[in-house]
């Protein structure tokens, strides 16, 4: 790292300025070639430059001398939670897949490998890897991790679990099963993540073990006597949990799995997910979700701002969810709730026609939080990095619902096909943009900040996956776009 930064620091030195990207007219349509080897330049340096044993971050300052996940990182850390390593390795993936160059798969492959190497013994991920031998000790690493009292928490919050598997899949898919370690990887995960899933179907937050059934009986959603109007300070990660997508990822998890595979036992699962999902809807007055319930199927607290409630924001995902398995199943059970649900939040919306993230139990008045994270029923004094009102989808979530009803449920079930690429005079700029943004080392530095690092200058400057991911993305289509020529 200290060479890079050194690198850096001497073209600067010599220019006096920043390393300036080389621009073409931009009303020049780029060239296949020229396309291409913008595609290679920019993955090499990402594969040579970036990548920590193969796996990566979420943004890196200009120089490479910074970098972040969600919190602060060193140089030897990979972070999981998209947009880390799997983003990456999808966009390595996307390439190949696109434009068939060997190169990328084995870019994705080494990516891959990464990931096995972050695997936790109870099956899934935590949110970072660490690659120093001696911060591997602290971790149940399947591969040279650490033991006895160590952690081994696989987690399902934010896609994290679910977006390794989902990418070490594809890519087992496309070396066609024969990679041992990739698949092996594979399997082991998918067998623990079905271990986990609780009888009534749903998935836990996090897990290290299996969980113990006779402690999760299968009984449906209901109201509380009581509850604490102040944040209980529990454990929530064995909470059924719909917050951040939890279930949802994992649903689409499974049908990928028996897509790929061709193994109902995964397809079940994600039905009997499903299945939990009839289960958790509350009964009136407030026919819709929690975000999380506990082991007496009531809704819970998790963080200090997320109180036991029903929502605003998760149940309209969760209609999304039914509507998704819907297609996959052809089973009308899983629209039989969707009336009521759309009908209890159309009628819980605010002046504005927004809705609140949290509806009080049974009263269904709005719950919301001040700065100082003190419950209340007034919205003056919300805090900003959380979202307490959403948006409202009824209207396209009823039309997506009503087209549903209307179509002959073998025409709705997803196939898989290999996607075709049309030049366009918008897919021709966007390629330009990227080709013209591509500094002298293959970088794509944008203006931006590191949060992790809020006064430090050297992050004022800033590499982000997002960003190589949707140029190497752009790139991919153009080439593919161009056929012959």
């Amino acid at each position: 790292m200290k060479f890079r930064v050194a690198v850096w620091l001497f073209a600067l030195a010599a220019s006096g300025t920043l390393i300036r990207p080389q621009f073409s007219s931009a009303t020049d349509p780029p060239t296949k070639d020229e396309a291409a080897r913008a595609l290679r330049k920019a993955v090499d340096f990402f594969r040579t430059e970036v990548a920590a044993s193969g796996g990566y971050l979420w943004r890196y300052s200009a120089d490479l001398s910074l970098q972040e996940g969600e919190t602060q990182a060193s140089n030897t850390t990979a972070w999981v939670q998209p947009p880390g390593t799997p983003t990456v390795g999808s966009a390595y993936l996307f390439a190949f897949e696109a434009i068939g160059d060997q190169y990328y798969l084995d870019a994705a492959r080494e990516t891959a490998y990464a990931l096995v190497r972050g695997q936790l013994q109870s099956g899934g991920w935590d949110y970072r890897i660490e690659f120093d031998p001696k911060s591997r000790r602290k971790y149940a690493y399947r591969v040279e991790g650490g033991t006895g009292d160590v952690r081994n928490t696989t987690t399902l919050d934010d896609n994290n679990t679910q977006a390794a598997l989902r990418f070490l899949m594809q890519v087992d898919r496309a070396f066609e099963f024969k990679d041992q370690q990739i698949h092996e990887s594979v399997e082991f995960a998918l067998a623990s993540l079905l271990n986990a899933q609780y009888p009534n179907g749903g998935w836990p937050q996090r897990f290290d073990e299996p969980p113990d059934a006779a402690q999760f009986p299968v009984i449906r959603a209901n109201y509380p006597d009581s509850w604490p109007r102040e944040f209980p300070k529990e454990d929530y990660k064995s909470y059924y949990t719909f917050n951040d997508n939890s279930i949802a990822d994992m649903i689409a998890t499974m049908f990928d799995a028996e897509r790929i595979y061709g193994e109902s036992k995964y397809g079940d699962a994600a039905k009997r997910a499903g299945d939990f999902i009839l289960l958790a809807q509350m009964p009136e007055p407030q026919p819709a979700w929690a975000q999380q319930y506990n082991a007496k199927m009531q809704p819970a607290w998790a963080r200090r701002f997320e109180p036991a409630a029903v929502t605003g924001g998760e149940s309209q995902g969760i209609l999304r969810i039914l509507m998704s398995i819907y297609r996959e199943t052809g089973d009308k059970k899983y629209l039989a709730p969707i009336p009521a649900a759309i009908k209890y939040l159309r009628s819980s919306q605010l002046p504005d026609g927004q809705l609140a993230r949290f509806y009080e139990l049974k009263t269904n008045r709005p719950l919301y939080f001040t700065k100082e994270y003190v419950m209340t029923y007034d919205d003056g004094d919300l805090p900003t990095h959380y979202g307490f009102k959403i948006g409202s989808r009824l209207e396209s979530l009823e039309a997506e619902y009503e087209r549903l009803l209307q179509t002959e449920p073998s025409k709705l079930k997803p196939r898989e096909s290999k996607p075709t690429y049309k030049m366009s005079g918008s897919l021709a700029q966007q390629a330009r943009a990227a080709i013209d943004s591509l500094d002298q080392r293959g970088a794509w530095v944008e203006p931006g900040t590191l949060r992790a690092y809020p006064t430090n200058d050297s992050s004022k400057s800033v590499i982000d996956t997002r960003t190589f991911e949707n140029n190497v993305e752009t790139l991919s289509k153009f080439i593919a776009a161009s056929g012959s020529r």
